[in-house]
């Protein structure tokens, strides 16, 4: 190959390769600038500070005061959480779809129609919970690792001058989902007619996270007693760090009881689940027997003290 090939070969590589990264480029950028301005779209959508408050809450699960409904605590508590939209309506639909869908194959595969039922119902009304729970430790995971920027953020706004509710407003602004739409929210209270603590007070309510608490009590405390808010706010996020850093070392070091849990729970499953489509007769034939169907029985309630008694073993919070 002459050089001159070469050399023309390298110049298309080199274009190609800017052209991707050019490409990626405004892809990442437009997704944070999406991420960023997730809370002004709703903004667009209403007129006033008073209809953006009620919205935002409405999106949130809460009711015109901010207040999580009383019955069914544990499930308003985990929907706020979750920061996803309230949809009830929606949200059912997608369950019964679920559930229907679980039901059927289960059915069909195992040829026991009770048992698809079961599984159905299952699905149906421990799905949502899961994704629920898993959107709720995705959320609260972000909240502790941006909240020590967020916390920067308004020291450097204090330091340079600008009113408290003024520094939130910034975090608000700049920040991504979800610290962003939380510190928003809370600008909004303020400019809705809410004193700082309570609007930092119900931020805490809504993330349920221990980090926020913290940060909470921090401007609590100055409320009450005076002093340099930037100089505390200062501490704190670097106690916010600290923490968590504490977290991800413990992280690691229970990676392997939580993977041995994972493992222990999930293979006898899919060992059941392979049975079924390979010999559908194996414990279909049998199932109707009074010792198999407490054997199972005893198999599961192990299985489930088993599950809790690892749980404990490598649940360690800070």
């Amino acid at each position: 190959m002459q050089p001159a090939q070469i050399a023309f070969l390298i110049l298309v590589f080199a274009a190609v390769f800017t052209a991707a990264q050019a490409a990626i480029g405004l892809l990442t950028v437009a997704t944070t600038k999406r991420k960023v301005n997730a809370r002004i779209r709703a903004a667009e959508k209403v007129d006033g500070v008073s209809a953006l408050v009620l919205e935002l809450r409405k999106q949130r699960g809460l009711n015109a005061e901010g207040q999580r409904g009383e019955r069914l605590a544990w499930l308003s508590n985990l929907i706020v959480a979750s920061g996803l939209r309230y949809e009830p309506r929606k949200w059912i639909a997608m369950a019964a779809m679920g559930g229907l869908t679980v039901g059927l194959c289960v059915a069909t595969l195992s040829k026991l129609p009770l048992l698809g039922l079961a599984m159905g119902l299952a699905a149906a009304l421990g799905g949502p919970v899961v994704v629920l729970k898993f959107k709720a430790g995705q959320r609260a995971k972000l909240l502790g690792f941006q909240l020590p920027q967020g916390l920067e953020i308004i020291v450097r706004s204090l330091e340079a001058g600008h009113p408290v509710p003024t520094a939130i407003s910034l975090v608000g602004r700049e920040m991504s989902d979800p610290i962003g739409s939380e510190f928003g929210m809370a600008a909004d209270e303020i400019a809705y007619g809410a004193t700082l603590e309570q609007a930092v007070e119900r931020m805490a309510e809504r993330c349920q996270h221990p980090d926020v608490d913290l940060f909470a009590a921090t401007v609590r405390l100055q409320e009450r007693a005076g002093g340099n808010l930037a100089a505390l706010l200062k501490l704190n996020a670097n106690t916010v760090r600290e923490r968590h850093r504490m977290r991800l070392k413990i992280k690691a070091a229970s990676a392997e009881g939580r993977a041995s849990a994972m493992i222990l729970t999930l293979a006898p499953f899919l060992a059941l689940g392979a049975i079924m489509v390979i010999s559908p007769g194996f414990y279909g034939d049998v199932i109707h027997e009074r010792f198999v169907q407490i054997g199972l029985g005893v198999i599961g309630v192990w299985m489930f003290i088993g599950n809790l008694v690892m749980r404990r073993m490598i649940d360690m919070r800070l």
